[in-house]
């Protein structure tokens, strides 16, 4: 059946929208540009859930993982390596 996964996918969409505040709010620790960086890296996530929904809806599960993964990959090597504000 078509729509077997849809539930997982819409799980998916739905906590991958709870990560964009962070990715938003990003501004206070990290320059214009890193903020910018990031919300292309959270559209592109979000194209590939639209992509995946019908087609693989499991792996629409694990993006709001790896988004919060790079969200904080990014801000920690930001403020290791580059000195961005705590």
């Amino acid at each position: 059946m078509a729509g077997e996964g849809t539930g997982v996918a819409a799980a998916g969409l739905v906590l991958l929208l709870a990560v964009l505040p962070a990715y938003l709010t990003s501004g206070r620790l990290a320059p214009g540009w890193a903020v910018a960086l990031l919300l292309v890296v959270w559209l592109v996530l979000a194209g590939c859930a639209a992509f995946w929904f019908r087609r693989r809806p499991h792996r629409v599960l694990a993006l709001p993982f790896a988004a919060a993964a790079v969200w904080f990959a990014v801000l920690a090597v930001g403020q290791l390596v580059l000195g961005w504000p705590a």
